[in-house]
């Protein structure tokens, strides 16, 4: 029942896409341009909702069935819940190593906080402890598996 749900619901956003698609093509990118800078989006914004609402769908189909997935495969749920903690150790790590930066940058809305800053460094820190794991465990892997043969 559900499977046949999900068919029409693909089948009238996908037909919705394919008329509002044919509509931007008349209308043709010079006039649809034109009207952008005029502050005119309304050929358009039927094409942005239908988009908005698919990646809703898909998002929320995701979620549901990864939450379903995890709680009916408990072994499953210990190794996700062991990962997340690893990566919410990676980033706790991060944000207490690195510090703000007393140099001054130069934002579109101003200057850059000395938080803003820290978050950035932790951000960076995050990506190369990341980086170096994720190198060590292909190096280890290789390795195991020459071994093994």
């Amino acid at each position: 029942m559900l499977h046949k749900i999900l068919k029409i619901v693909a089948l009238i956003l996908s037909v919705l896409g394919i008329v509002f698609l044919g509509r931007i093509i008349a209308k043709g990118d010079e006039e649809i341009k034109a009207a952008a800078l005029a502050g005119d989006t309304a050929i358009v914004d039927p094409m942005a909702i239908i988009a908005y609402i698919t990646l809703g769908l898909v998002l929320l189909f995701v979620v549901v069935f990864v939450l379903k997935n995890l709680f009916t495969n408990t072994s499953g749920l210990k190794n996700t819940l062991i990962g997340v903690g690893a990566f919410a150790a990676v980033l706790i790590i991060s944000y207490v190593v690195s510090g703000g930066d007393t140099m001054k940058y130069k934002l579109q809305e101003g200057i850059a906080t000395e938080g803003q800053s820290h978050m950035v460094g932790a951000g960076l820190t995050a990506f190369y402890i990341l980086i170096i794991v994720a190198a060590l465990a292909m190096i280890f892997s290789g390795v195991k598996k020459v071994i093994s043969k």
